[in-house]
């Protein structure tokens, strides 16, 4: 495939692209729409995403230290161990949904109010963010673990097989249903009938 040629995109359409472990370190994409396209192992180090959208896109794997999502929409993606911890923090906005998070790791990260609809965050690691307000509508939290979060205002309503320690984590406000609320005391290893 042949490479991006420009180190800056402006309201642009990729379409079928497949660029499985290639680098586009530091390059930059505003208001840009990515459709079914393949990044996974990519190096996308350093490289800017202002109000983007990847939809049915492949980006397990890549890299993202230092990269900057802001106000970026994932629609249908597969994101299988992406580590968000390592992005560029200044404005970090991030929506998802119908998207593959297993293995993801959150660290430190700041996605107030941003919304998981219908996602599998199957075994993810979430510590030390700011999800305060965050959505997480009908997505499936097998063996994902929380680890001093601010969850405050979190919705998990909809939502399914969370394991969330309140003392661990700051859960004020959050919003929970029966049966999934069970998951707030699975650290007490109590038998419920």
């Amino acid at each position: 495939m042949k490479p991006m040629d420009e180190s800056s995109y402006v309201d642009r359409t990729f379409e079928s692209l497949d660029y499985a472990d290639a680098e586009f370190r530091g390059m930059e994409f505003e208001s840009c729409t990515f459709r079914d396209c393949t990044f996974s192992g990519s190096d996308l180090s350093g490289t800017v995403f202002t109000d983007c959208r990847f939809i049915d896109c492949n980006l397990s794997t890549a890299v993202l230290t230092g990269t900057g999502l802001k106000n970026v929409a994932f629609i249908g993606c597969k994101m299988t161990g992406i580590d968000f911890g390592v992005c560029n923090d200044f404005l970090f906005s991030v929506t998802f949904t119908r998207c593959r998070l297993e293995y993801a790791v959150f660290f430190k990260n700041d996605p107030r109010k941003s919304r998981f609809e219908e996602c599998s965050i199957q075994d993810a690691s979430v510590s030390e963010s700011d999800m305060s307000g965050a959505v997480f509508s009908g997505c499936d939290l097998s063996r994902a673990v929380f680890v001093r979060n601010n969850l405050t205002g979190a919705d998990f309503a909809t939502s399914e097989n969370y394991s969330i320690d309140p003392e661990g984590n700051s859960v004020g406000g959050a919003v929970f249903t029966y049966p999934g609320v069970l998951g707030l005391l699975d650290k007490y290893r109590i038998i419920l009938k």
